[in-house]
């Protein structure tokens, strides 16, 4: 028998370190070649690493949340001495002589901390006159006790004298005979720790330092979205069977595309290292898209080149894959401009937080009816508020202004849109 020691492997791209994210693998485990092992994040993408042997697994290295250097142990596998050398790995043969580091100063990763908040256990069985405790389910149990119910006082009709939830329903129905009363409140202790690790850890570090090292500048402006609503709906109500309805987002994007033409400065990133704003001719539109992993932000590329619906299913397909977790490093990468939106939880004002090296963010709060004066007369009109920032360094309150206001203008009559 061998035992060969793994190191964290070249993943490209001049990374020197990855995060681990998650073991697959534990010790005593066996594994066959090109099983995957672990998953490790990079500043890129998730990463699986694959098995490089087969063996037996003695010890890993690290816990999720960690950062491991490339060319650092990983894993610790014991073989049979057929297996070939693979690549990044230390081999020690059975005689003691070793290469690499001795297994003793390898140790095997502990279970995840359980955690000790009291309002996540079970609550106590209610006890019954016979002892035993009777036959319902949880949910009938729960419905049970917030009314104040004790379940040995119902006959159950089911199997066994299984207490069904119409039984419950029917006892509820007529009333038990005294009052009950409401079961004591239980107070909540402890607390839960959560590691920051994996993509909530990335989005901490590049809103911290958005925030840090950029000067943002706000600016809130109103839009009347009164007649671009009926434009929506008529467009949706002419559309075949089936076909997703159009929200505000492509009008906004078309909207913003006129818009650049007259602000190229808004559609520009900042080079920190060469100290240069780069003023890029395509608009390729970031999605800030909520995930189950996280903020996320796809992207929309070369929104100057196309039309309302090719907007719209492009909307749709990288938010979806974003969503998903089927995005690729390419559709998550090389936006020029941010678009966010809350949708109808969009509040009446935002202060979004500007996607670095961008200079600019527009932030889409969201849609109500208000009433309005127009030439001295009170009207319903629905009202829309755009929330957007600017890196001040690079884009003046005047300017940043006036490109929200030739959006508003554009939107207000959208007819124009449409025009060349």
């Amino acid at each position: 028998m061998s035992k060969y020691v793994f190191k964290l492997p070249d993943l490209g791209e001049g990374t020197v370190e990855a995060e681990l994210m998650q073991w697959h693998v534990k010790p005593g485990a066996t594994v066959k070649e090109d099983d995957v092992i672990a998953d490790v994040m990079t500043d890129k993408a998730n990463v699986e690493i694959p098995s490089p042997v087969s063996g037996t697994v003695v010890a890993t290295t690290g816990q999720p949340g960690d950062m491991i250097a490339v060319g650092s142990d990983l894993i610790i596998f014991e073989t049979s001495d057929g297996n070939e050398t693979a690549p990044d790995v230390t081999r020690t043969g059975t005689d003691g002589a070793a290469a690499a580091p001795p297994v003793a100063d390898m140790t095997a990763s502990p279970p995840p901390p359980q955690s000790t908040s009291t309002a996540q256990q079970a609550p106590p069985v209610m006890a019954t006159t016979t002892g035993r405790k009777p036959l319902t389910s949880p949910t009938v149990r729960r419905i049970a006790r917030e009314a104040g119910v004790d379940l040995a006082a119902i006959a159950g009709s089911g199997p066994r004298g299984r207490i069904l939830k119409a039984d419950l329903e029917s006892y509820l129905q007529r009333g038990p005979l005294t009052k009950p009363q409401p079961a004591a409140r239980q107070l909540a202790t402890g607390s839960d720790e959560i590691k920051v690790i994996g993509v909530r850890r990335v989005i901490a570090q590049r809103m911290t330092d958005s925030k840090r090292n950029i000067p943002h500048f706000a600016y809130v402006e109103e839009i009347d979205v009164t007649e671009l609503e009926a434009l929506r709906k008529h467009l949706n109500g002419q559309a075949p069977a089936g076909t997703p309805s159009l929200t505000y987002l492509p009008f906004l994007i078309l909207a913003l595309n006129r818009a650049l033409q007259a602000f190229p400065q808004c559609n520009a990133t900042y080079d920190g290292e060469r100290n240069v704003i780069i003023r890029h001719h395509g608009i390729h539109v970031g999605i800030a898209t909520q995930t189950d992993n996280g903020l996320m932000v796809p992207v929309l590329r070369h929104a100057e080149a196309r039309d309302l619906y090719d907007i719209a299913n492009e909307i749709r397909r990288v938010s979806s894959a974003a969503r998903e977790g089927k995005a690729s490093k390419e559709e998550l990468t090389g936006s020029t401009i941010t678009i966010t939106s809350l949708g109808k939880m969009g509040g009446i004002v935002t202060t979004p937080v500007i996607n670095a090296p961008e200079v600019s963010i527009i932030g889409v709060n969201k849609a109500v009816d208000r009433p309005v004066v127009i030439n001295g007369t009170i009207a319903v009109r629905r009202i829309m508020n755009l929330s957007s920032s600017f890196d001040h360094r690079f884009v003046d309150g005047f300017d940043a202004a006036a490109m929200i206001q030739q959006m508003k203008s554009t939107l207000e009559h959208p007819a124009t849109i449409f025009m060349p």
